[in-house]
């Protein structure tokens, strides 16, 4: 399989620092983690993508603000042009099954025309969920790879190799 580390990738990934299930409170949400390791492995750019407004640091308070985004997440950047990139990497959180809210917002508008997307998932306990479905729904012309890994949340910090690897 090729390693894709030639490539021209763009990272596009959601993560939230404070207070996080099963890992308490932290500087730096799981999914950075991950997309960090990515970066310095393959040389990729990174869009991180930011709500608009900020979740409350506390996960029970977030959870239900997440709730009420879905569909409509505003985020503080977009992307507006990845025809310059062949290798998409999706990172996300699982949020009740599928990804982020923002991430919808970030990628929906996008054309994925002819890009090969790779997806990562942080999660505890749920794996991919329904994250490569959803992303395949939205980023019609792509080829969503079926090599989608999922790392569990407790496991992210220490999960370099494990992503060169996959990579």
């Amino acid at each position: 399989m090729d390693t894709f580390k030639d490539k021209k990738s763009l990272i596009i990934y959601f993560s939230r620092a404070d207070e996080n299930y099963s890992v308490g409170y932290v500087d730096k949400g799981n999914t950075e983690y991950i997309a960090e390791y990515a970066r310095d492995i393959i040389g990729a750019d990174l869009f991180k993508v930011e709500p608009l407004i900020p979740y409350s640091k506390q996960y029970s308070i977030c959870v239900e603000e997440a709730k009420q985004r879905v569909g409509n997440a505003p985020i503080k950047n977009k992307i507006d042009d990845i025809s310059k990139y062949e290798v998409i990497y999706i990172m996300t959180p699982v949020y009740w099954g599928s990804y982020a809210p923002e991430i919808e917002t970030a990628i929906k508008d996008l054309d994925f025309t002819g890009k090969i997307i790779r997806i990562v998932t942080t999660h505890e306990g749920s794996g991919l969920a329904n994250v490569v479905q959803d992303i395949k729904n939205v980023c019609k012309g792509a080829n969503v790879l079926n090599d989608s890994i999922a790392i569990k949340g407790t496991d992210c910090i220490n999960a370099r190799n494990k992503i060169e690897e996959w990579i």
